[in-house]
C-alpha cells in the first residue's frame, strides 16, 4: 500500500466513523457532571493500562497473516535483542513496517519508544502525528486517553527541542482540544483553550497553515460555529496536498448543509465523492446529496 492510498484509507475511517455516529435530531443528550466527572477519573490509570502488545493484537486481524508473520518476525527480534543499540534499531523497524500497514496505533508506541530512547526530534513528532493519527481513526474510549496522554508527550518533547516549529505546535494544539472534547483533565492543569490557542498562535506565524486550519474548522464545526468552521475549511482546501482534499471537502459540506445553504453543499459532496472510492461512504453522501436536491 503506497503513501496516497495508507491517507485516503485513515480519511474513510475518520468519515465512516463520523457518518456512524451521527445523532438522531432531538434526541441527543448533553453529559451529565456524574458521567463528565467519571470519565476524567479514570484517564491516567485508563492510558497507563494500555501497551503496545494490546493495539497490536486486532492490528495483525487486520493486516492479515502474511504481514502479520514479519511483525511477529520482528518482535521475537525484539525479545532477544541483548544491546540498546539493537534493541532501539528493531523498535524503529517494526515502527517502520506497523507504519506501512496503515495501522498507526502500534507504530506510535514504537516511535514512542524510540523517541524515549534517543531524544529525536523526528521521532517524538513521528510517534506524536501517529497517536493523534489513531485517536482520529477510533471510536474505542479505552484506548482514546492513551493516545491522548502520549501524543501531547510527544509533541512537548518535540516543542522542547524545536521550539518555534510549527508542525510540532499544530499537533500539540489538536491533541490538547482532543483532551478536551473527550472531557479528559489535563494533569498539568492547562486551560480547555490552550489547543486552540497554539492553532491561532500557527495561523497567526502561517495563515495558509494546511493542518491548522482543517483542525481549526474541525473544532468549530464541534462548537456549530460554521461560518468560521467553512472559512478555516475553504482555506485549508486551498493549500492542500491533493490526497488530503477529501475531509475537507466532505466537512465543508457539512457546514454549508447545517446552515441550509443546499448548493454549496451538494457542490461539496459531490468533489468528496470524485476523490474516494469507499461503497459505504458513496452511499450516505448520494443520501445526502439526494435529501438536499428535495
Amino acid at each position: 500500500m503506497n503513501g496516497k492510498q495508507i491517507i485516503v484509507v485513515a480519511i474513510v475511517v475518520v468519515i465512516s466513523g463520523y457518518l456512524y455516529f451521527q445523532p438522531v435530531k432531538g434526541l441527543t443528550k448533553p453529559k451529565t457532571a456524574k458521567q463528565t466527572s467519571g470519565a476524567v477519573a479514570g484517564t491516567n490509570r485508563a492510558a497507563s493500562k494500555v501497551t503496545v502488545e494490546q493495539v497490536s493484537i486486532p492490528a495483525k486481524s487486520a493486516i492479515g497473516a502474511a504481514l502479520a508473520a514479519t511483525i511477529n518476525d520482528l518482535e521475537s527480534q525484539l525479545k532477544s535483542a541483548s544491546s540498546a543499540t539493537d534493541k532501539l534499531e528493531i523498535q524503529k523497524k517494526l515502527a517502520r513496517q506497523w507504519d506501512d500497514d496503515n495501522q498507526p496505533a502500534p507504530s506510535a508506541f514504537y516511535y514512542l519508544a524510540a523517541a524515549r530512547a534517543d531524544n529525536s526530534f523526528d521521532d517524538w513528532m513521528k510517534a506524536g502525528n501517529h497517536f493523534n493519527d489513531a485517536y482520529k481513526g477510533t471510536q474505542d474510549t479505552a484506548v482514546q486517553p492513551a493516545y491522548i496522554a502520549n501524543a501531547i508527550e510527544a509533541f512537548k518533547n518535540a516543542t522542547k527541542l524545536k521550539p518555534e516549529d510549527l508542525e510540532a505546535k499544530t499537533g500539540l494544539g489538536v491533541a490538547y482540544v482532543n483532551q478536551t472534547a473527550s472531557g479528559i483533565a489535563d494533569p498539568d492543569g492547562g486551560s480547555p483553550m490552550q489547543g486552540i490557542m497554539l492553532l491561532l498562535d500557527v495561523v497567526k506565524k502561517e495563515p495558509n497553515n494546511f493542518k491548522a486550519n482543517l483542525n481549526l474548522g474541525l473544532f468549530a464545526i464541534q462548537s456549530k460555529q460554521y461560518d468560521k468552521a467553512i472559512n478555516r475549511l475553504k482555506t485549508a482546501i486551498a493549500n492542500a496536498p491533493k490526497e488530503d482534499l477529501v475531509e475537507p471537502y466532505f466537512f465543508l459540506a457539512e457546514s454549508y448543509k447545517q446552515l441550509g445553504q443546499k448548493k454549496e453543499a451538494i457542490e461539496a459532496y459531490q468533489k468528496c465523492r470524485q476523490m474516494i472510492a469507499d461503497p459505504v461512504v458513496d452511499q450516505k453522501i448520494d443520501q445526502y446529496i439526494k435529501e438536499l436536491k428535495n
